[in-house]
């Protein structure tokens, strides 16, 4: 508790400040703006303070609200195309793969993420919420590259903010549905708000369900094998007593059903087949509530503080989960866990001149992760026949991390800005649990064996520091230069590992960028290079004491990535808008030793797992006005990914999934608030894996060897409709 304590007398202290402080008339700003029809300002939050998109000195991508309402994404996970370097790929509904310029998180619940995910400001330690419904967004900003200083440990990669609509004076009304088959999908949503007292008080509520039967079907059991239901519900509350306070308070619940690891058996990277040889389905079910309250103030003479505290709660179930990826009863389990998170950040913003700025904050975050499971395990040895295995296992990891941060921001003159800033976390970790197994077998007996496993720790002190120049040649015209290091935190492994724990990675990222902004053209370009030490790669095998092996989360050694990304946006005419966004980069294994000192194992290639070379995506709308309030809008897109190293422990031959693209398009009539539209999605019916495993996991693991993949989505086509006002 002695962290929580720090962080807690650190926000009362700056409370205190507030509270002597005179309140001067000035009304709290409500969420930044999004993209402007008109004149296309974007205005984003990547600095913790509002700027203009094109004047903020990091490669950020800003992705609308509107925008994931008119081509249907439903999910981060979805949403991922749309953002340069930003790579988001699953396999089920509790997991995700997400990697920022090639590095990011592996196995969800076992490595703490590289890409930080933030909702509304607070940070989420578990990226399955890539995979959640997206419930009244305003917009999503994909920030690119280490951005520890300001947002902390694990945005090595970058980061993204998800940030809702708020309540304000103007009363609101959304509503959202579509169907599309074949596999039967479809979502309805809305939200409603308004002033309860005008200008002091306003309320925000959105709720959404969707559901769909996925393009897997079960070979053994029958039906669909990778369905996803998922209820969805928030409210915020915002209270403005005087002009220059406002307190933000909002709670969310979110119900997520589906399967996880529905793999097929396959006979390599080019058999695109949709039966899943389980003989259970798989299914898990998450239940995601948190609250959240933010209260901001003017504190005179230029300093504006903001203090936000959050709580949020995930639990898991699987009934009856499937450990051997086959029909047979070999590995069968059932588990539950649960994860709390409490995080709370003070920071203080404060314009001392035209020239000088400030922006200095503390942060406390606990994680407590508890999760209990029952593998039964059914062999068959060749002397002694039948033999039964039922293993238990508990465990409790806590995390505690708090920060200081500073940034300061110099503008010697209207055309430079230099910002120097620096972060220290302090970081402990601590694992605990427990092992017992049962041995049952005619000839031997029944036989017990495992208790308590020894209690691991990890403690941490890290520094992050960033500095940018800008230089801003034209009101349109802006380039800059930064250099900057992000770390990721380190975790545990099993008792019978041969490293219990492993330490976190690190990166420095050198950046230099251009962007060029006007209401008929915007565009941004950024070359990196990025110094990786002790990369946490794919997950392995390695020898367990005792005999035999076992799964370890390891520190597989340096990378080196370097690259371009590309974003473009064009309007011919008025009407017409097309966009586009390109990536190109190298990231490759430089040094591997730490994997090959710790599995005894070699790497079959140095490209790290389900990176692609390049991602690319286009987009052309076009409005045409068919009298009074109406328009139609036709839309097409095409989105591509380059070809990806498969999770593999081969030594010699790497397996590769081939690259590909996919074409979209829709048809919208709008008239008034009303918006009908017609869409297809992955029109050419293009076939490709959204996650594949090697065969020699499985072999490793005495399990019957056969590759794994889960194949992408299949075309879907359908209407959706919506409404505002």
């Amino acid at each position: 508790m002695t962290n929580f304590r720090f962080a807690f007398a650190s926000s009362f202290a700056l409370a205190a400040v507030l509270a002597a402080a005179p309140v001067h008339a000035q009304e709290a700003p409500a969420a930044a703006a999004v993209e402007g029809e008109d004149d296309g300002i974007i205005v984003v939050t990547a600095r913790k303070r509002d700027e203009t998109l094109s004047d903020v000195p990091i490669a950020v991508t800003a992705i609308s609200g509107d925008t994931l309402v008119a081509r249907g994404f439903n999910s981060v996970r979805e949403a991922a195309v749309l953002s340069p370097g930003l790579n988001i790929n699953s396999d089920g509904t509790g997991r995700a793969f997400v990697s920022i310029r090639g590095v990011g998180v592996t196995l969800v619940q076992s490595v703490q993420p590289g890409v930080g995910l933030f909702i509304d400001g607070i940070y989420q330690p578990n990226t399955a919420y890539l995979n959640n419904p997206l419930l009244d967004v305003e917009r999503i900003e994909v920030l690119r590259g280490p951005q520890g200083t300001l947002y902390g440990k694990n945005t090595m990669g970058g980061a993204i903010n998800v940030i809702t609509r708020q309540p304000g004076n103007d009363f609101e009304m959304r509503a959202n549905g579509s169907y599309a088959g074949p596999d039967n999908s479809w979502m309805v949503s809305g939200s409603v708000s308004g002033p309860i007292v005008t200008d002091k008080v306003a309320l925000r509520v959105a709720a959404a369900h969707r559901q769909q039967d996925g393009f897997l079907t079960n070979s053994v059991i029958g039906g669909n094998a990778n369905p996803l239901n998922t209820d969805s519900l928030n409210a915020t509350l915002r209270v403005t007593p005087s002009d220059g306070f406002a307190l933000t308070i909002k709670g969310y619940y979110d119900s997520v059903d589906g399967v996880n690891v529905p793999y097929s058996r396959v006979s390599g990277p080019t058999d695109y087949r949709r039966d899943v040889q389980f003989n259970t389905l798989n299914e898990v079910r998450f239940k995601y509530r948190g609250v959240s309250a933010r209260a901001e103030a003017d504190l005179g003479g230029g300093s504006r503080l903001s203090v936000i505290g959050a709580y949020d709660m995930r639990n898991g179930f699987t009934p009856d989960g499937e450990g051997d990826f086959g029909p047979d009863n070999t590995v069968r389990t059932i588990a539950r866990d649960s994860l709390r998170t409490m995080t709370l950040e003070s920071r203080l913003d404060s314009e001392w001149s035209d020239q000088f700025s400030t922006l200095f904050g503390v942060f406390y975050s606990n994680e407590m992760v508890r999760a209990r499971g029952q593998d039964t395990i059914n062999l068959v040895h060749p002397l002694l026949g039948p033999i039964n295995i039922v293993r238990n296992t508990t465990a409790k990891n806590v995390g505690d991390t708090y920060a200081a941060f500073g940034t300061v921001f110099w503008k010697p003159n209207l055309d430079w800005e230099i910002a120097a800033g620096l972060r220290y976390d302090h970081e402990d970790r601590t694992a605990n649990g427990s092992v017992i197994s049962t041995t049952t077998n005619a000839i031997l007996g029944t036989s017990t064996a495992g208790g308590l496993v020894p209690t691991a720790k990890i403690q941490s002190d890290e520094w992050q520091p960033k500095l940018s120049i800008t230089r801003k040649w034209t009101p349109d015209l802006m380039t800059y230069v930064s250099v900057a290091r992000g770390y990721r935190g380190g975790g545990f492994n099993a008792p019978t590992a041969p490293t219990r724990t492993y330490k976190g990675d690190s990166a420095w990222t050198y950046e230099g960028g251009v962007k060029y902004a006007t209401p008929a053209l915007n565009l941004s370009a950024t070359v990196f290079y990025s110094d990786y030490k002790d990369y946490i790669g794919l997950n392995s095998i390695a020898p367990a004491a005792g005999g035999g092996l076992v799964t370890v989360d390891l520190n597989t050694g340096d990378v080196e990535s370097y690259g371009v990304e590309l974003e473009a946006m064009v309007r011919p005419v008025q009407n017409w808008t097309l966009r586009s966004g390109l990536t190109w980069m190298h990231a490759r294994i430089v040094d591997d030793s730490a994997y090959f000192n710790t599995t005894g194992r070699r790497l079959s290639s140095d490209r790290l797992t389900f990176q692609p070379d390049w991602t690319a995506s286009f987009s052309s709308d076009y409005r045409i006005e068919t009298g009074g309030d109406s328009d139609l809008t036709l839309s097409a897109g095409l989105v591509g990914k380059g070809k990806r190293l498969a999770a593999t422990l081969n030594q010699t031959t790497p397996t590769l999934l081939d690259s590909y693209w996919l074409t979209n398009a829709s048809i919208a009539y709008r008239t008034g608030p009303v918006e009908v539209a017609l869409f297809a999605n992955n029109i050419f019916n293009t076939e490709y894996f959204e996650s594949y495993i090697e065969k020699t996991t499985l072999a490793l693991a005495g399990l019957p060897a056969s590759d794994l993949g889960i194949t992408g989505d299949r075309r879907r086509y359908g209407v959706r409709a919506s409404l505002k006002f």
